[in-house]
């Protein structure tokens, strides 16, 4: 029997677009070399690295934050 190793979580939104100012994608927040090593990265790692994406997101593109009122 084989065994299925889980697949890696993964902040993706499939909103795969780079900022050229912030470096970031604009979908999930995530630097370029982040992506890239994603699939090398332990569990561990990736949750470290989601645990920051809102606030990089919220702080590097304000205008996209719904405000309060909105909700």
């Amino acid at each position: 029997m084989t065994q299925t190793r889980p697949k890696p979580s993964s902040p993706c939104t499939k909103l795969c677009l780079l900022d050229a100012a912030t470096g970031l994608c604009e979908g999930c927040g995530r630097t370029r070399d982040e992506i890239a090593l994603w699939g090398s990265l332990s569990e561990t790692q990736r949750r470290a690295v989601m645990a920051t994406l809102e606030a990089r997101l919220r702080d590097s593109f304000p205008a996209r934050v719904p405000s309060p009122a909105a909700s």
